[in-house]
């Protein structure tokens, strides 16, 4: 075995010396693949480890959540802070579907939802379709105007949109100027419209219909056909992951919105799911136990969407993040 290893493996007198480099050569790209491999091997478990952590800190939250809805009544009243429960409730989700009127908030949280979504795709998508391929006097500074209202917070437009809502004429009691009453106040018009548009929908939107072939523009201009049937018939059909993505999005924002509902309306009848939680809470304490298991319950739509449209979501993410 030595023998043929020597034989192998070191240039021997009796080679010529083009095919001791030759051996040579090979020996070493032979150490170079093993030394990457080694390499690979390295960074691959690296990165797992990674993910795995990040995925564990996203996952512990809803653990948490789970196992306090799983808790009694009697571990809260003596002040447990054990991670498991010591008797499983499996009961408690009912107890709550049972404390609040969920199918009236469930219908406002599904008619404000989906017409937000609806409307959003259709003026995000025509608003980027005009950024990213019409060529327009003031489309650059209007584009900027739009990036900064990225930077403003959503909470300091809030006033100004209540002063707006409510000064709308000719509805909630008001007159044509927009005084006497709440105008749109306490209707789903308060919590539809100023979801409609937005600039991160409409920054997405450009970024997504600046890589499409300029060959596409062209060929519908040869045709004869105009920039309506551009964006409807050949740009809109091919935006499914963009549609996907700000659907997402909308969607999350909206069902988890507690903010604006609870400035815009006074009523018990226009209460969305968020807002019905807050028969969890009374004067001295808050049934968590409850509280746990009527907020998982809320955000099983949001666990199915994401389900639903995870490809499209991750294709459009990192498309329209390649090209600026």
């Amino acid at each position: 075995m030595l023998r043929l290893c020597l034989l192998f493996c070191l240039p021997l007198p009796w080679l010529s010396r083009s095919s001791s480099t030759r051996w040579e050569a090979a020996i070493h790209q032979w150490n170079r693949e093993v030394q990457e491999m080694n390499s690979t091997k390295t960074e691959r478990f690296t990165a797992y480890l990674i993910l795995t952590v990040i995925t564990l800190l996203a996952v512990l939250p809803l653990l948490m959540t789970f196992f306090t809805s799983m808790k009694g009544d009697e571990e809260f009243a003596a002040g447990a802070t054990r991670l498991l429960p010591a008797a499983w409730h499996p009961s408690n989700y009912i107890r709550a579907l049972q404390m609040a009127e969920w199918g009236l908030f469930l219908k406002n949280s599904v008619v404000v939802t989906g017409a937000a979504v609806l409307g959003s795709l259709i003026f995000n998508t025509m608003a980027g379709f005009a950024f990213a391929r019409i060529r327009f006097k003031g489309r650059s500074l209007l584009f900027l105007l739009l990036l900064v209202g990225l930077m403003i917070p959503a909470q300091v437009t809030v006033i100004p949109q209540f002063l707006v809502l409510k000064s709308i004429p000719l509805f909630g009691g008001n007159d044509m100027f927009g005084h006497g009453g709440n105008g749109w106040l306490d209707s789903y018009y308060a919590l539809i419209v100023p979801e409609l548009s937005g600039a991160f929908g409409v920054f997405m939107a450009r970024q997504f219909y600046l890589q499409m072939p300029k060959a596409l523009d062209e060929a519908a201009y040869i045709d004869g056909s105009g920039y309506t049937r551009l964006f409807f018939f050949i740009y809109l059909p091919l935006s499914g992951p963009l549609i996907a993505t700000l659907g997402i999005f909308k969607f999350v924002g909206v069902w988890n919105d507690f903010f604006h509902p609870l400035i815009y309306t006074n009523s018990p009848a226009m209460r969305t799911v968020q807002l019905g939680l807050q028969v969890f809470r009374g004067e001295n304490q808050v049934q968590y136990n409850l509280l746990m298991a009527a907020t998982l319950l809320v955000s099983i739509p949001i666990l199915v969407m994401f389900l639903l449209f995870q490809k499209q979501f991750i294709r459009s993410a990192i498309s329209s993040s390649v090209k600026g």
